[in-house]
């Protein structure tokens, strides 16, 4: 485990370089600057970096966590959307030739452009988000033609529970995460470790992603629609819920359902992802209006 003390450059004060910066951290951009080096080692080490590996980090920030992880991997792409923090990142990561810079949005980016050479499979991603955004980064990663093989992720612990629930309390985040790939929370970050502090504390998401050929992009699309419908009522029956959302009546709806071995008086969050997958699989395809 790479120490914070056997990085090169001087003493790093996330703080301080944002004062002399004059920039103020962006609430609408959910920046809470993760600062606390014991818990930037913690996050580095559980994406199980090597000295060959290539990273993606997404929200580089101050360049705190993007320090840990060049010190440990080949190279790093260290992407962040705020313009006012890419200066700030160019003089703070200097002593690392190691790190490449990209200002803009992950969701617009080409992630094949990111990566370079780096083959599907072979590059790993560090992300400190914003939770709304959880689901619609990982997607955009896992459907692209080069996708990742492990993820991992400070978020909320409340979300982080959420992305690891079970059935019973899955909810549509919980099932865009995990129909790619296996997440376990591997530690627990105090909200004291961030800058400026968020009112509740953090946890670390491993998440382990499955070989990109077992993946059908197209049959996804469909069952995160039938998903969608199924979760906007989830207090509701499926019966009801998919009839409404998919505009199919009660009737083809639970005669769908009974096909696929789901009883229709369920409700969404009881569902596993497999018998998602075997409802997308059950009920027709249809356009999407």
């Amino acid at each position: 485990m790479t120490d914070s003390a056997s990085l090169p450059g001087p003493a790093y004060s996330v703080r301080r370089m944002l004062h002399a910066a004059g920039i103020r951290p962006r609430k609408s951009l959910g920046q809470n600057f993760l600062v606390d080096e014991g818990a930037l080692g913690q996050v580095a080490s559980a994406a199980d970096i090597g000295a060959e590996d290539v990273l993606l980090e997404i929200g580089a920030g101050a360049g705190s966590l993007t320090r840990h992880l060049a010190a440990r991997a080949r190279r790093v792409i260290a992407v962040e959307i705020d313009p006012l923090l890419i200066s700030l990142l160019r003089a703070a990561l200097s002593s690392f030739p190691n790190v490449t810079l990209v200002q803009g949005d992950i969701l617009a980016l080409p992630v094949e452009d990111l990566v370079g050479n780096a083959a599907s499979g072979n590059y790993k991603v560090a992300a400190n988000i914003p939770y709304y955004i959880t689901s619609a980064i990982i997607r955009r990663l896992v459907e692209s033609s080069v996708s990742p093989s492990l993820m991992v992720l400070t978020v909320q612990k409340e979300v982080a529970e959420r992305i690891c629930a079970q059935p019973g309390k899955m909810s549509l985040l919980s099932l865009s995460v995990q129909y790619y790939g296996t997440p376990a929370i591997v530690g627990r970050i105090p909200a004291e470790a961030f800058y400026p502090a968020p009112k509740v504390d953090s946890a670390i998401v491993k998440v382990e992603f499955q070989s990109p050929s077992t993946r059908n992009i197209e049959a996804a699309g469909w069952m995160f629609r039938i998903a969608r419908a199924g979760f906007s009522q989830k207090r509701k029956m499926l019966r009801n819920t998919l009839s409404a959302g998919l505009v199919l009546s009660p009737k083809d709806i639970e005669s769908f359902l009974t096909r696929a071995g789901v009883d229709p008086k369920r409700r969404a969050e009881t569902l596993t992802v497999a018998e998602w997958v075997k409802l997308a699989e059950t009920i027709p395809s249809m356009p999407q209006k």
